[in-house]
């Protein structure tokens, strides 16, 4: 029975190449092969690409032929899921009114948990998008918007990265403007991994390349932190929206887009609540020392900030964080041997750096209360005796190793350790001129490498210092880790563990019902509405919520 309904559509197949002109009349034939879809594996497979080559043909079948394909999509065995969408663009090389049906249709398949299904669905959305860039776009976001958040989350982390791929000659400028008009849409009700996707988008757009532009994402940025509310140190939401969202405006920062609103409410809100944020790194921050990694922002953001009223507070309590860290010099006692205190050198190198910035426009800022200054620059002195001794320390254990190729990753380390002691050490030889002058230029440990790099190593091996990528961890000697990370990794990109859905590996409809889209027609699974209004939604970072 099989065969004989292959030669049905080879009969019919030939009948309609032969045509040519009278194509158009031989709706049965077509609507034969239309009919394929519900026969065997291979009656279905070929149905697949013959709907598509002569689906132009037929405009009072299309809708009818579609929805042949959408089934075939949907089919139990993946050879014939593959073939159709392999065969979906095909529809729409002709008839572009059809690409963001297509489009929203293939972008709910980025959920199939079958690699080469899934490599076959990116193919053919990549494919819709060469030829149709706008309808593509318009099915892929419209799909974004209203979706839940499994789909939501596998379509974004498949457009953003293609998108900046798929070059300006396709992303005009038109398209840009709909995509970042689409991105901004989209902010109004996010996730934080999908905020740090769609601002990935936004940097890579046009509108990173004007100052006015710029002005806008800090802004989208200052209300997704939001700097209004009070600082909940024990929240990790809130430790998250506050350090990983604030992070994204650092590029953007200049004399012209200042920093304040995000200097102050780190002074004002967390400084003093430093200690309340759960020091050890936990699993589900990424490893990440958080209090560190909030002094690390705020030494980022500190040079663009602009003096104010509040000012002389954000001093208070930045000097009441180095207090924290650096302990008063004890009493000597003749015949005991002084114990080396633990200081954490990164956090001081932070704290000192913001300071350096804030005050080094008004010196009278930091000399109004001599006496505070006074116990500052005696503690300063105090840890600086200690480091000199570290430092040594350091430097013989680089000179030991520095022909053991096992040792070369644990030499970096000390160089950024090094390269952390030199910046202490020129910054706190700044308080000690009268008055003090803060005029050294200073590169923190833990901004990216220059392209001297070669020369700034050996220069830190012989007493100077040496940048190093932003969020390697530093490891202190012989004296354990001092202040960084158990794991070198980046922020503020850290995977998601948020739980995806998956697929059937038989037919999807055995697990998803499907509604009308907005579009007329296009399918989707059930519980795709938004909800809710407003507010971060899912999970930041492992199933956390920000919301605003």
């Amino acid at each position: 029975m099989s065969l004989d309904k292959i030669e049905i559509l080879y009969r019919n197949f030939g009948v309609l190449a032969d045509a040519k002109d009278k194509i158009s009349e031989h709706v049965e034939e077509y609507s034969e092969i239309i009919g394929a879809v519900k026969g065997s594996v291979n009656d279905k497979k070929l149905a697949s690409q013959f709907i598509t080559r002569f689906f132009k043909h037929f405009p009072t079948l299309m809708d009818q032929a579609i929805e042949a394909l959408f089934d075939l999509c949907e089919d139990e065995d993946v050879s014939v899921r593959k073939q159709a969408i392999k065969d979906l663009p095909s529809l729409c090389k002709e008839n572009n009114e059809y690409t963001s049906k297509v489009t929203d249709i293939l972008g709910q398949l980025l959920q199939t948990i079958d690699t080469t299904e899934l490599s076959v669905v990116q193919s053919s959305i990549m494919t819709l998008c060469k030829n149709d860039i706008k309808g593509a776009l318009k099915g892929m976001f419209n799909l974004i918007e209203i979706s839940n958040s499994p789909v939501r989350e596998k379509c974004l982390k498949f457009l953003v990265p293609k998108i900046k791929m798929l070059g300006r000659d396709i992303m005009t400028k038109e398209m840009e403007e709909y995509a970042i008009d689409q991105c901004k849409k989209i902010l109004r009700n996010v996730t934080g991994d999908e905020f740090m996707q769609i601002m990935d988008l936004l940097a890579w757009s046009r509108l990173s390349q004007s100052l006015a532009g710029q002005k806008e994402l800090v802004e989208i940025i200052k209300h997704h932190a939001e700097l209004s509310k009070s600082f909940d140190p024990t929240n990790p939401e809130d430790v998250d929206r506050s350090i990983f969202c604030s992070l994204h405006c650092v590029p953007y920062l200049c004399s012209a887009i200042p920093s304040t609103p995000f200097v102050s409410f780190l002074c004002e809100q967390v400084l003093p609540k430093l200690d309340q944020i759960p020091e050890t790194p936990k699993e589900e921050s990424g490893g990440l020392d958080n209090q560190l990694e909030a002094l690390k922002l705020l030494a980022e953001l500190s040079p663009f900030y602009v003096i104010h009223d509040d000012t002389p507070q954000h001093i208070t309590n930045i000097v009441d964080c180095l207090f924290a860290l650096l302990p008063t010099p004890p009493t000597s006692v003749e015949g005991v041997e002084e114990t080396e205190p633990e200081f954490k050198y990164s956090r001081i190198e932070a704290l000192l750096y913001t300071l350096h910035h804030i005050v080094k426009h008004d010196v009278e800022l930091i000399c109004k209360d001599v006496d505070r200054l006074k116990e500052l620059k005696k503690r300063l002195q105090y840890m600086a005796r200690w480091s000199m001794a570290y430092v040594k320390r350091l430097r013989e254990v680089l000179k030991a190793g520095e022909n053991d190729a096992d040792k070369a990753a644990e030499n970096k380390v000390k160089l950024v350790a090094l390269k952390t002691m030199a910046n202490i050490n020129t910054m706190v030889k700044e308080f000690f001129h009268n008055p003090p002058a803060f005029k050294a230029t200073i590169t923190l440990s833990f901004k990216p490498l220059s392209e001297k790099k070669s020369a700034l190593e050996e220069s830190a091996a012989n007493g100077g210092g040496v940048g190093t990528k932003r969020r390697a961890p530093i490891s202190f000697g012989d004296r354990g880790d001092r202040d960084g990370v158990s794991a070198a990794k980046n922020r503020p990109g850290v995977d998601s563990k948020n739980r995806i859905y998956t697929p059937p590996s038989g037919k999807f409809s055995t697990n998803l019902s499907y509604q009308q889209s907005r579009e007329g027609g296009g399918r989707r699974p059930s519980g795709g509405g938004r909800g809710g209004g407003g507010g971060f939604r899912g999970g930041f970072r492992g199933g956390r919520k920000w919301r605003y």
